[in-house]
């Protein structure tokens, strides 16, 4: 019998750069106007990004783009979102048998809490990351857009969709 041996380097990585983006826009909002911005035309995407904690499980909206003529994939995914739990408290007092809704925040990324979205932008060069993080901040509603470092990201496993 044959014997198959893998090798991690038998696997392609996916490269990617991630771009922060601070802001007050709803997400529709957002990809609007980097649609203005940028040449790509993000569209609302069917797949959310799903995740689940111990207090429940949430949806995170995605936009998404592919760039067939420079196989260039775009993702505009929002960071934070609530998780609603109901519970039901039983006590001898005066709010007795009352259920109540309580939020949860939840992060795509914990280590980015103050982020409000990220785009993602699979097979790109360095070079044109950063002239769409100069665009980026040329958008009016956008406080501020940076790179991140896709070494120092601890929930990277979050981003694989």
């Amino acid at each position: 019998m044959a014997l198959h041996k893998l090798d991690f380097e038998d696997f392609d990585e996916i490269e990617y750069h991630l771009i922060a983006i601070h802001t007050s826009l709803e997400d529709y909002r957002l990809a609007y106007f980097i649609n203005q911005k940028l040449p790509i035309n993000l569209g609302k995407s069917k797949d959310g990004i799903h995740i689940s904690i111990k207090e429940g499980e949430t949806n995170f909206s995605r936009f998404s783009y592919y760039d067939k003529e420079n196989e260039v994939t775009w993702n505009l995914i929002q960071n934070k979102n609530e998780v609603i739990q109901q519970k039901n408290e039983n006590s001898q007092d005066l709010f007795s048998n009352v259920n109540m809704e309580v939020s949860t925040k939840v992060y795509l990324l914990p280590e980015f809490k103050k982020v409000d979205y990220f785009l993602k932008i699979e097979n790109t060069e360095e070079m044109i990351t950063e002239r769409i993080q100069l665009l980026l901040n040329t958008i009016e509603n956008i406080s501020t857009a940076y790179a991140l470092d896709i070494n120092k990201i601890k929930s990277k496993n979050n981003l694989i969709f």
